[in-house]
Parts: structure tokens; C-alpha cells; sequence
């Protein structure tokens, strides 16, 4: 059978890329469909400079930086959007293609989207609907959602949530999240590669709120103090987000081993060592939550998502709670819940709802349910 219809998925850093591998995967197996990657943002960025991973995986993937200068602040991101809407138009001109499928609230995303819709190409939303307050995620990811022609939600929760904001039902797909696919299947982290990490016993792993350079840095010194003096630690650098910069260089300051990056089939075989999580990731409510592992969730970055039962909640910067929530991450058992991110089959639903969506139900032409 030839492929039918010419799906364009948006990668735009080293986390998504990793979560979206198990929906790129579903796609490029499905004869009914041909899979387009386009690598674009912060994978060009260093000290990752992840654009490698993508092609070695994926060598006919399409190439589109984003950031002109070495700045990392919010006006720099603006400047980045415009510059990817020009760019990703340009590409799409070129592909064709049905379906451009964005991930998440990443700037990336969001200028694909933008381009794809007033282009009039269809936009699917992988993750829309969640809540999320980081830099301006919030917005964002709601932002697309309002852009977006197909839906795919990861939780029970965003699909209300797209649903108020008057989208059409026909139009919305539960998927669960990619990142709980194929979790089952990473043996956990040998006895030689985990000793050469330094054996942690604790993950830190903070990301940039757009804060004064000074505040992100003051944090991260607390936040890993905080975790040396509970256990063994590994702290893992940030994503590109403003307060990178400042993260770093508490990192580098302190005394516990750290690693820029992890391909995610290594973070996941490290969480199934560690005994906890702590900083502002998602992978503490989604991938930690799916392998039982206790996380500490510091700070607003997260604030208002769905947070399952392994994660302790810390909403401000107050040191002492910190410390508590660390001490209970330490001893409190895990207990047993339904994972709110789905059953792990998010790759293949996609590549289904892609392949079989009804044009008519889901037109370019959008009209609001109120």
C-alpha cells in the first residue's frame, strides 16, 4: 500500500525529541503514511547540539535553527518565533505535507503551528491542554491548541480542558503520553555504568523559570545543597530556557558529579536505580510516576498539572519545605494509583487517528462549540 497521507513532525529539543521517538517510530511503520522530521530550535544549540542524534536516526530529516544569537533571554525567544514561522512556511512549501504534528509548548511548536495554520495545513497537537506555568508554556501550549485542527491529549483532564475551550469533540483523541511508551521495555541501568555516574541516589534536574539570572542561580545552590546533604547526586544541566546560564554555573560550582545530557534510554535505565527525583521536570509526573520513583517538585514550573501520588509538591522556595519533602522522598513508600498519562500505546493511536482522521470532521475551517 503507498502512504496516503504526508505526516511533518516538529522536534524542537533533546527532551521531546525523546519523547516523541515512540509516535516517529508508529508513524514511519505505518504504510498508510509518510513521515517527515523536521529537527529545529534548540537542537542546534550547544553543549547538546542534539541535530546529531536526529539525523543518525533519521537522516533525511529537515534542518531549521531557530535563535540568531547566543542570548538566551525572552526577547531572544520572540525573535526565535518569527524567525521560525519564516523558516518552517518555507519548508512546508516545499513538503507539502497533510499533517503537521507539534509537541507540547516549546517555541518550536508554536512557530510550526502558526505557519501550518494560516498556510492551511492541518495542525495535530500532541499534550494540548495540559497545565503547566513555566516561562510562558501555559500560553503556548494553549495558544496551539486554539491553532490546532487534531487533537491528542495525554490525560482525561486535558480533554476537558480543550473541550472549554470550545473545540470540537469530533475533533479531540485521547493518546495518553509517548512518554510513558516503552518504559516497560529499558532494563534498569547495569551495576558498572551506574558506579560510573557515581552511583547516585538522588536526581537533580532544574529548568530556567525566566527569572533574574541571580534568583535561578541563588536556587539552584539551595536546591543542590539540599540534595547532597540527603544522599548521592547526580545533577543533570538544564534545557535551553532562559536561566540556563545561571543553573549551570551553580552546577558547576558544586561539589556532586553532573552530565549535560542523557539520551533518554539512559535516563530512564538511571531512574530505575535512583530513589528519587528532584527539581521542576515533567519527568517527575509522567516517566518517574511510570516506574514508581519518588520525586520533589520545586517551584511554580509545573504548577496546576496533573501530579500522580509519587510526587511530593513544593510550591515555593522555601527551604525548609524542601528539606521535609526530601526526608518523606527518602523513606515514604510508593504507593499504588492509575497513571494518569495513559497505558503506554500513545505511538501507535497517533499513527492510527492520523492515518484514518475524516477530513470533514476535521477541516481546516474551525468554528467554536459556544
Amino acid at each position: 500500500m503507498s502512504a496516503s497521507r504526508t505526516i511533518l513532525v516538529v522536534t524542537g529539543n533533546r527532551n521531546d525529541y525523546g519523547l516523541l521517538r515512540p509516535v516517529l517510530r508508529s508513524i514511519e511503520n505505518d504504510p498508510r503514511l509518510r513521515l517527515v522530521v523536521a529537527a529545529a530550535g534548540a537542537h542546534f544549540m550547544p553543549p547538546f547540539n542534539t541535530v546529531q542524534e536526529v539525523l543518525a536516526e533519521f537522516p533525511t530529516a529537515i534542518s531549521i535553527p531557530l535563535h540568531r544569537s547566543g542570548r538566551l533571554d525572552r526577547l531572544d525567544d520572540a525573535e526565535a518565533v518569527g524567525l521560525g514561522i519564516v523558516a518552517f512556511a518555507e519548508a512546508l512549501e516545499r513538503i507539502a505535507p497533510d499533517v503537521v504534528l507539534v509537541f507540547g509548548d516549546r517555541l518550536e511548536a508554536f512557530a510550526a503551528a502558526v505557519a501550518a495554520a494560516i498556510g492551511g495545513i492541518r495542525v495535530a497537537h500532541l499534550h494540548g491542554g495540559d497545565r503547566a506555568e513555566g516561562v510562558a508554556d501555559e500560553l503556548i501550549r494553549h495558544a496551539i491548541t486554539k491553532l490546532a485542527h487534531i487533537h491528542l491529549p495525554a490525560t482525561a483532564r486535558s480533554v476537558e480542558r480543550i473541550l472549554c475551550f470550545g473545540e470540537d469533540p469530533l475533533r479531540v483523541h485521547l493518546v495518553g503520553s509517548p512518554a510513558v511508551d516503552g518504559i516497560g521495555d529499558i532494563a534498569p541501568l547495569s551495576d558498572e555504568e551506574y558506579a560510573e555516574l557515581g552511583s547516585p541516589e538522588i536526581l537533580f534536574l532544574l529548568h530556567g523559570q525566566g527569572r533574574p539570572d541571580q534568583e535561578e542561580r541563588l536556587d539552584a545552590k539551595i536546591l543542590i545543597g539540599i540534595c547532597e546533604r540527603a544522599g548521592r547526586t547526580l545533577l543533570i544541566h538544564p534545557n535551553h530556557d532562559p536561566g540556563h546560564d545561571a543553573i549551570v554555573s551553580a552546577i558547576l560550582e558544586a561539589k556532586s558529579p553532573n552530565i549535560s545530557h542523557l539520551r533518554r534510554e539512559r535516563f530512564l535505565a538511571l531512574l530505575k536505580r535512583v530513589r528519587m527525583l528532584v527539581g521542576n521536570s515533567s519527568s517527575a509526573l509522567i516517566e518517574c510516576a511510570a516506574v514508581g520513583v519518588r520525586c520533589v517538585n520545586v517551584g511554580p514550573r509545573q504548577a496546576g498539572r496533573e501530579k500522580p501520588p509519587n510526587v511530593f509538591d513544593v510550591p515555593d522556595w522555601d527551604a525548609r519545605k524542601i528539606e521535609l519533602a526530601v526526608e518523606r522522598a527518602r523513606y515514604a513508600p510508593v504507593p499504588s494509583y492509575r497513571h494518569p498519562y495513559g497505558d503506554g500505546t500513545c505511538g501507535p493511536k497517533t499513527a492510527h487517528v492520523l492515518a484514518t482522521y475524516d477530513e470533514e470532521l476535521h477541516s481546516l475551517k474551525k468554528r467554536s462549540t459556544y
